[in-house]
């Protein structure tokens, strides 16, 4: 899924008839009450006053459409979406762009905009809502006067590092704004019912949003994940790094912000998978946290999924045209040959419950092949420099799955 431009679009979003500076304005007073809060528990100073710009709602909405638009080429998204309905994560009926339009532009409130420098408020917002805007918007401001938040949104060919960096930004700003709310404790202590009670709340959040509600569980999670497993990862930063800032070091993949061992204790940087060949119609990294989608997807298991994607060390997939309809052909990495093996397994029988095959019939290489009745898959073990490869790929029927020479794959950090 696109994880990285939506959600900074999608939390928190604000409008402004004038521009000002701060001290004029309905909003001013909550600006200049949040920057000290911000301040002391980020550890970050405003290096130059934050620009605050009031809107009315169809202002902030055609805004939001135009930087969608500009951050997600029609041709970018057309392929995702190809790649997400092979993967069985969106319905076939689905049309991806005007859904996720509407579902960006739902509960419009505010919106920081890193190229332009500016918090954007809605008029006429609600009190409450408007407060908790201001406070998490502007410390992406704080943010950006430290990374480069518009080169962030705007990084393409590894989206799966572009959601790492954006679970931070986001992360960053929710674990603050939520521990500024509680006067500067530690959440996991003082909000009753600790971390598990935050995650709820996000969860929460989200789900009173009518048109989220009915989203797929792929889309829902996606959105989700920079607010959730990014806090998590920034609580986790100050109790491993006290003092420090996660702006300073940010993870380059999912792995990284979901797993303890990839980042703190360790530091599993991820293989890139360079796939031999034409592009095809679309070409990108699924990622652990976009193979525990597929995996839940199909499983509707969350830990056989998250078992099978731990011990992820890189990937890359591609969809191919063929005469009979679209393909998929997705290479993955594996630290052991047996993380390699518990991955075949899932995908395994993820594939039989979503075509319904039968048992797969496997070849002397080990490859093994399910048959449904109109498409094919063939989950092939590979060792490749010494790495544990496993190629999944999706065919429709007829169609001969030897889509690229996997001795041509390139692995490499």
């Amino acid at each position: 899924m696109r994880r990285a431009a939506l959600p900074l679009l999608l939390l928190a979003l604000l409008s402004c008839d004038r521009r000002g500076q701060p001290g004029d304005g309905p909003y001013d007073a909550r600006v200049r009450e949040a920057i000290p809060l911000i301040e002391e528990s980020t550890g970050l100073k405003f290096k130059t006053p934050p620009k605050l710009e009031v809107r009315s709602k169809e202002q902030v909405r055609t805004f939001l459409l135009t930087k969608f638009n500009e951050a997600t080429p029609a041709e970018q998204l057309g392929g995702e979406e190809l790649a997400y309905k092979l993967f069985g994560l969106i319905p076939d009926s689905l049309s991806l762009r005007p859904f996720l339009l509407e579902l960006l532009t739902e509960q419009i409130v505010g919106y920081y905009d890193p190229e332009t420098k500016v918090l954007y408020v809605v008029e006429g917002a609600a009190e409450d809502m408007a407060g908790m805007v201001v406070s998490h918007e502007l410390i992406h401001a704080l943010q950006d006067q430290y990374v480069n938040l518009d080169s962030i949104q705007k990084a393409v060919g590894n989206s799966d590092r572009q959601a790492a960096a954006q679970a931070v930004m986001e992360g960053h700003a929710t674990y603050h704004q939520v521990k500024i709310s509680l006067g500067g404790a530690d959440i996991a202590t003082r909000l009753p019912g600790g971390w598990n009670a935050m995650r709820d709340m996000i969860r929460e959040g989200q789900a009173s949003m009518p048109l989220f509600s009915t989203a797929p569980m792929a889309i829902q999670e996606s959105l989700i994940f920079p607010y959730l497993s990014g806090a998590e990862f920034v609580r986790r930063y100050e109790q491993y790094r006290p003092g420090q800032s996660p702006l300073d070091s940010l993870p380059v993949s999912t792995e990284q912000v979901l797993d303890v061992a990839a980042f703190f204790t360790g530091r599993d940087t991820p293989v890139t998978v360079t796939l031999p060949g034409a592009r095809g119609l679309h070409e990108q990294v699924m990622g652990e946290f976009g193979t525990r989608l597929f995996l839940f997807q199909h499983l509707r298991n969350n830990t056989a999924a998250i078992g099978a994607a731990r011990g992820w060390d890189g990937d890359r997939y591609r969809v191919v045209s063929t005469p009979r309809g679209n393909a998929l052909v997705w290479a993955t990495v594996w630290d052991s040959v047996v993380d390699a093996a518990q991955f075949a397994d899932a995908a395994g029988e993820a594939t039989g419950r979503r075509y319904r095959t039968g048992p797969p019939t496997q070849s002397t290489t080990g490859a093994r092949t399910y048959t449904g009745v109109s498409r094919t898959v063939v989950i092939t073990p590979h060792e490749i420099t010494g790495r544990s490869v496993v190629l999944y790929v999706d065919v429709p029927t007829g169609v001969s799955p030897a889509l690229l020479d996997p001795s041509r794959i390139t692995l490499g950090q």
